[in-house]
């Protein structure tokens, strides 16, 4: 007995520690390494222009260049029109977009032409369009693999605009290319390309970068996690159950007897009461500091309903596991949950393994919800409809499991006694002082 009063607990923490660090580094170690099916629109609009009596399209050939050259297995490169890319970029389902403009080949033919007739030259741009609201980290990944790939095709479209030139010359009556080209002329020519990054719909100063969708979520789910953890113990406490110690103080309440199931209904209940008040508590202390809450009735519905939901199920696991429970709700909601929200490093650039758990994790499916109403109007498709309709599939789960756990227990007769019987009423209350 007395070993295991050391070696239980030290080997439940050494296994608590090992899921902490598999669960907490591997989200973040190496993003470049587990990058997968990033999405991310290319738009070309260029038009082309007529080139020595033929037809040319740089656009086509750097769009070309794109599809083939960012890899496949790491980036979602999507070829569409500009309003579907933006209409995607609107409801987050891609985290960028490239944009080649309508005049792309035109400006480059200019460029050109300037290194042979002195004249003014102008690079042409190719503008880079992150997207802030999907999250914070998503602009780094995206800016990183615009570089590279834009940085590759403007060495090659630089090459080739370089023996365009010198070919140009050479033909022509005059002194050698390489006396004839200046040196600022052959530097443009060289990096022909301007690339220009901008964030598509900026945030607001008070949203953090879009933090604060993150640390919303996170408050909801805490307000259901802690929640559930204290209105068990209290009404158990009161109900008889176990005692509460103040400081000192050793209380006992007289035993009630009450059934399992009674006794989960009454928790269930003080919980659907305190979901609107404390997320009603929440929308107002944002609108004190300033956050930017679009659509405050549509996030005061939807955090009453996540609140409700974590704490009815949280509670439900309580009245299943008894004391274990609450290893299980500390596992399923913060540890499981936070790497697997995507709310910080999106879901593409975690190991696989966290990406399977974002498709239950409560964590993630509110934060779904809590970012569509802050960052996207509200947009169904920038996954309100989902984080709803799983916050309510997360609902009925704890509902399921508290009444068949409870029902079953009390059918059995394993009441929460010691001896199995009601116990009459008593009261223990003495002080450790004497």
């Amino acid at each position: 007995m007395t070993v295991r009063i050391f070696t239980a607990p030290i080997a439940l923490l050494a296994v608590f520690a090992a899921l902490l660090a598999t669960m907490y580094l591997g989200y973040a170690s190496n993003t470049e390494k587990n990058l997968h099916d990033f999405p991310v629109a290319l738009v070309n609009q260029d038009v082309g222009e007529t080139v020595d009596g033929a037809r040319e399209n740089f656009g086509d050939q750097i769009a070309a260049a794109l599809v083939e050259g960012v890899p496949a297995d790491k980036v979602d490169l999507r070829v569409l029109g500009i309003s579907e890319a933006r209409a995607q970029l609107k409801s987050g389902r891609v985290y960028g977009a490239i944009v080649i403009p309508s005049d792309f080949t035109k400006r480059l033919v200019i460029l050109g032409a300037g290194a042979v007739v002195p004249g003014e030259m102008e690079r042409p741009v190719i503008t880079v369009h992150t997207n802030p609201r999907v999250g914070p980290y998503t602009t780094g990944i995206m800016q990183r693999i615009a570089d590279t790939a834009l940085g590759q095709v403007d060495d090659t479209v630089g090459k080739s605009l370089t023996e365009r030139v010198e070919a140009t010359l050479a033909a022509g009556p005059a002194a050698p290319a390489g006396d004839r080209i200046s040196g600022a002329a052959r530097l443009m020519i060289a990096d022909p390309i301007d690339v220009i990054e901008a964030p598509y719909r900026p945030l607001a100063d008070g949203a953090g970068q879009g933090l604060v969708a993150f640390f919303y979520t996170l408050i909801l789910l805490l307000a259901g996690f802690t929640g559930a953890m204290i209105i068990h113990t209290l009404v158990d406490s009161l109900l008889g159950f176990i005692p509460t110690e103040y400081g000192p103080w050793f209380v006992h309440q007289p035993a009630t007897g009450m059934s399992r199931f009674r006794t989960l209904l009454i928790k269930w209940a003080v919980v659907g009461l305190a979901a609107p008040l404390l997320s009603g508590i929440f929308l107002g202390v944002a609108r004190l500091l300033d956050v930017p809450v679009p659509g405050p009735l549509l996030l005061w519905l939807y955090g009453t309903l996540a609140i409700l939901a974590v704490g009815v199920t949280a509670l439900a696991v309580l009245a299943t596991f008894g004391t274990a429970g609450l290893l299980v709700n500390l596992v399923l909601f913060v540890v499981l949950g936070l790497p697997s929200s995507a709310a910080t490093v999106p879901l593409e650039a975690v190991p696989g393994y966290i990406a399977v758990l974002a498709r239950f994790e409560p964590m993630h499916q509110i934060y779904l919800a809590v970012r569509a109403i802050m960052f996207f109007d509200g947009d169904a498709e920038a996954g309100l409809s989902h984080g709803v309709w799983m916050t309510v599939v997360g609902l009925a789960v704890g509902l399921v499991l508290g009444v068949a756990a409870t029902l079953t227990y009390d059918r059995r007769g394993l009441h929460r006694t010691a001896d199995g019987e009601v116990k009459p009423p008593k009261v223990l209350a003495t002080s450790v002082a004497g």
